[in-house]
Order: C-alpha cells, then sequence, then structure tokens
C-alpha cells in the first residue's frame, strides 16, 4: 500500500499529522477505508472505532475512538475532523 498525507483534528487540537496507508472509519454509509489515490470526496463519519494503517504491510495499526465528525478526502490530504478523537493505546 502507497502512504498518504493523513491529518486527524478535534476541537482540542491536532491529533495525527503525517502519513498513513489506510484509514478505516464508519461513514454515514457504512464502514469505510481510504487508501492513496483514493477519489476526492466528503462524507459524515458516525461514532466509531477509527484505525490507522502507518505501515506498508499492515502490521502496524494504531486504534482510537471517534464520536463523529467529518471526512474530508483529496489528492494533497486526507482529514478527519473529529467532534471527539481518543487514541486507544494512550
Amino acid at each position: 500500500m502507497k502512504p498518504f498525507k493523513l491529518q486527524i483534528a478535534a476541537p482540542d487540537g491536532l491529533r495525527y499529522d503525517g502519513d498513513a496507508c489506510q484509514l478505516s472509519v464508519r461513514g454515514i454509509d457504512g464502514e469505510l477505508a481510504v487508501l492513496a489515490g483514493h477519489v476526492p470526496f466528503v462524507t459524515a463519519v458516525r461514532d466509531c472505532e477509527c484505525r490507522v494503517y502507518t505501515t506498508e504491510d499492515g502490521k502496524d495499526i494504531r486504534r482510537a475512538h471517534t464520536t463523529g465528525g467529518m471526512l474530508l478526502v483529496s489528492k494533497e490530504c486526507v482529514r478527519l475532523l473529529s467532534s471527539d478523537f481518543t487514541w486507544l493505546d494512550e
């Protein structure tokens, strides 16, 4: 999997700003995964577990909980704007 630029922000600040190979969240129409080269779009995100795959082999996964927000996918960057975002490993 090819990496892409990912930013995750919550009202209290930036929670992630770096490369990712996949982002998995639950959108309004169900579970979705964003990979490099994904078509640009915007969707609401539901309360869910968020998974950020940081390595190409998919073995390094950071898990978090988001209480919803917006997901914006563009050619330059993927942005998850969350109303509340908590890393599960912290």
